[in-house]
């Protein structure tokens, strides 16, 4: 699919589509930044990953934790453990260095 087929969808879809329209643009796009993250993943010899807190990538990032816990299922670096949610460190920070970028 190219950018102009996706203005002409947007430009398109009903108004009231839009919103729905917007959340399967951030899944796709969420799924696109959790695959370039797995394909740049780090070698054995950068020693084992961490795993973060809600508290502790919430400071990390800058954002609150409702924001993490809200959020946590389109967030590539996000991890669950039962009801737990945990967060990989090593992810975060690539995560977090890419939309810098952005």
């Amino acid at each position: 699919m190219t950018r102009q087929d996706l203005e002409r969808l947007v430009a398109q879809a009903p108004p009231e589509d839009l919103p729905r329209l917007i959340g399967a643009f951030e899944a796709a796009r969420a799924a696109a930044w959790s695959r370039m993250v797995a394909l740049r993943a780090p070698s054995a010899e950068a020693g084992p990953d961490q795993n973060l807190s809600v508290e502790e990538a919430a400071s990390r990032l800058g954002v609150s934790k409702d924001y993490l816990y809200r959020h946590a299922d389109r967030l590539p670096f996000a991890l669950r453990i039962g009801r737990k949610l945990l967060f990989s460190a090593r992810g975060l920070e690539k995560w977090n260095t890419q939309k810098q970028r952005c």
